[in-house]
């Protein structure tokens, strides 16, 4: 008997290890299968035209999704600012030439970054788009979740009408990817003392973009490895400029890590690690000033009084946006008084309709006795048939007594 149990398992085992290699031979194909496989992304949306209002097209258009290549000076800026593609055009016309750059991005935050990192101060806005400035020949806008970047030869009075034409036919984000940055919203309104200048405005996600952009304070100490976002821009106030910079963290808890940090970084002066930057040296140190609200650490800089330069970080203020959840707090008392009540509804709707389809079908018969000259009821009518009963006495009649001598038969 042992010898057959021995061979059963010798046997059972025997093809076992038969099948696992083909098993892991399946398997391993599948695997390779799958390694193989190549998922291509979606072909880019075309941005640019092949003719604009005589503009025409030199070459073919040329797409380009690295940022080192698109443009290498910015490669770290466009990298934080999410780049997805570049779309690069030659144009001429009538012995004129024309050079547009499309920078297509993630979402609107991206596009509108980016914009404020190629803009710089003091350049003239235009009405183009979003948001559009100029300077000399060269034509910057933005729109949705695109950055479009004009160079002319030479500039003409439809050069603003050429672009709109572009910026109406841009595709514009949805959902999620077409909202603003939230910190934005932190900036102070423009006010008789307060007057923001907005093309100034300047927002990094990234230390690239924040010194590119001509941050105050060295990147290093903001800590955007930390998620921070910044938001930089001038204000005119009566007594000087001023420059306010807001930065946003994830939580209260690092604001309040990083407010400290700041703040002994610029109470430090010459002595300060690293060295301050032009902006922070070009300022009274007197109004230099370092606050926390929140989420967000706010620095003022600039030549403005001390007493104007409080009024104004002051004016920055974090209201947290939060949504109330409700919990379910249902007992067996509650659960047993919302049955209870429900029967009372039924019992009542019920009841209604009962009575309501009474005096519908009821009335509704009266009425139209009435209508015909009859009694409202029938129990009057004389063709109602009825068995005319009375009650009678009948007398009995006597049974007489069966004979005695009678037998019953067998």
């Amino acid at each position: 008997m042992h010898r057959v149990i021995n061979l059963a398992g010798f046997i059972l085992l025997t093809a076992s290890a038969a099948l696992m290699p083909a098993q892991t031979t399946q398997l391993t194909a599948a695997e390779k299968q799958q390694a193989a496989t190549v998922i291509v992304p979606p072909a880019p949306v075309k941005l640019l035209p092949d003719a604009l209002d005589g503009w025409v097209i030199t070459g073919p258009l040329k797409t380009i999704t690295s940022p080192a290549v698109a443009d290498p000076a910015s490669a770290a800026a466009l990298t934080e600012y999410g780049l997805v593609s570049e779309q690069t055009a030659n144009y001429t016309r009538e012995g004129e030439t024309l050079t547009i750059h499309a920078l297509s991005f993630g979402d609107l935050t991206g596009a509108y970054g980016t914009y404020t990192y190629y803009r710089q101060n003091g350049w003239p806005k235009e009405d183009i788009g979003s948001g559009a400035t100029s300077n000399h020949n060269r034509v910057l806008f933005w729109k949705g979740s695109t950055v479009v970047d004009a160079t002319f030869s030479k500039i003409t009075p439809e050069s603003a009408g050429e672009m709109r034409e572009i910026a109406a036919k841009l595709p514009m984000p949805v959902g999620n990817k077409a909202e603003a940055p939230p910190i934005l919203a932190f900036l102070p309104k423009t006010s008789p003392q307060v007057s923001l200048d907005p093309q100034t405005t300047h927002y990094a996600i990234g230390p690239a973009g924040y010194a590119g952009s001509g941050g105050v304070l060295p990147p290093g100490i903001i800590g955007f490895d930390r998620d921070a976002e910044t938001v930089t821009a001038n204000f005119s106030l009566t007594s000087g400029p001023a420059t306010l910079t807001i930065i946003e963290y994830p939580t209260p808890q690092i604001a309040t890590a990083k407010a400290a940090e700041i703040g002994a970084y610029i109470k430090a002066g010459a002595s300060a690690k690293p060295a301050w930057p032009k902006p922070l040296l070009d300022s009274d140190q007197a109004s230099l000033e370092v606050r926390k609200s929140g989420e967000l650490v706010i620095l003022v800089s600039g030549d403005a009084i001390p007493d104007e330069s409080h009024k104004l970080i002051e004016s920055v203020h974090y209201e947290a946006n939060l949504v109330s959840v409700p919990q379910p707090m249902d007992t067996e008392v509650a659960k047993t008084g919302q049955l209870l009540l429900g029967i009372a509804t039924i019992v009542i709707i019920g009841s209604t309709a009962a009575i309501l389809l009474g005096l519908f079908l009821g009335g509704g018969r009266a009425l139209w006795r009435l209508s015909r000259g009859k009694p409202i009821s029938s129990v009057y009518d004389e063709e109602f048939t009825h068995l005319d009963l009375a009650e009678k006495w009948v007398e009995p009649v006597p049974v007489p007594d069966a004979p005695k001598d009678v037998q019953s038969r067998p």
